[in-house]
């Protein structure tokens, strides 16, 4: 097969449907910019689970005075020094713990001054409101229930909270939005395939005759169909190219530059350039064999060789 040919016939297949082939263009670019959006995101969202989940803590809030008459949990009263001590030494027992760490009611009520410090509610509250608490590190972050079940309505104990719950929300909300995201990046891929499917259609009946005249003087199928499918793919690789620029743009602009999240969020570690680039090749690879699968199947329908 001659390449000078293929590519004559490639070019004057754009000219005849430059505008098909734009809209192509536009619709692979975004639909893919979608895929690798989404993909990114779900890594991040992964990535985002595996780092607070390890770091994340079982906090046992203990009883005080204001406690007694608004929790049923410490209507027996305010915990006792023994039981603090009973419950310190049964937690560093368990072979699940990796470490307790001892919060008074005053470094809370310093800690909520400092997180709160603009909130017109800051000074509402003194320090005897707040509970004393051990902060407990789990070596398995997934075992929780065995602290949980061995404190929970224990004399002195107000709460047994298991911060991972705090982080369930967020990460449901999180992959809801990716997952809606894919849901966008596939009607995408269809109405690129569409588009796809609709030119290569049109530019077989405008060229009807060259392939009419081709099959009679004995021109392969492949032959017949390979400049067709060779627009399709070119079509797809820019728009494959235009993706990517998008991707990269997006990290850029989101993380380093214009918005600043890695400056505004520094206690999330975002997805380096180096995750970034691992998916542009298949990004790439995709806008190909996406155009290019969707014309040798239209063709085989529309064009008889």
């Amino acid at each position: 097969m001659r390449a000078q040919f293929v590519l004559s016939e490639i070019g004057v297949g754009l000219r005849r449907n430059l505008t098909m082939t734009f809209a192509v263009i536009i619709s692979v670019a975004l639909s893919l910019a979608l895929a690798g959006g989404s993909w990114l995101a779900s890594q991040q969202v992964d990535a985002m689970k595996g780092y607070w989940y390890d770091k994340v803590q079982v906090s046992i809030f203990l009883c005080n005075k204001a406690d007694v008459k608004s929790t049923p949990s410490c209507s027996k009263g305010a915990v006792t020094d023994e039981q603090k001590k009973a419950i310190k030494a049964d937690l560093e027992k368990l072979p699940v713990v990796e470490t307790v760490f001892y919060e008074s009611a005053q470094e809370a009520y310093k800690h909520y001054q400092e997180q709160f410090k603009d909130s017109p509610v800051a000074g509402s509250l003194s320090p005897d409101q707040l509970q004393e608490s051990y902060r407990v590190k789990l070596k398995d972050p997934t075992k929780v229930q065995v602290v949980s079940s061995a404190f929970a309505g224990r004399p002195g104990v107000q709460e047994v909270q298991d911060q991972r719950k705090l982080l369930k929300n967020l990460f449901d909300l999180l992959g809801g939005m990716t997952w809606m995201a894919f849901g966008t990046m596939v009607f995408m891929v269809i109405v690129a395939m569409l588009l796809i499917i609709n030119t290569v259609r049109v530019s077989a009946f405008s060229r009807r005759r060259e392939t009419g005249i081709m099959r009679l003087v004995g021109a392969s199928g492949f032959y017949i169909q390979m400049p067709f499918i060779a627009e399709a793919a070119f079509a797809g690789l820019v728009g494959g190219g235009v993706a990517c620029g998008m991707l990269m743009t997006g990290r850029y602009l989101l993380i380093d530059h214009g918005l600043k999240l890695q400056d505004k969020i520094p206690l999330v570690h975002f997805l380096g350039w180096g995750d970034v680039i691992k998916v542009l090749p298949l990004v790439l690879v995709c806008s190909i064999l996406m155009p290019a699968l969707a014309a040798l199947v239209t063709l085989r329908k529309y064009l008889k060789v």
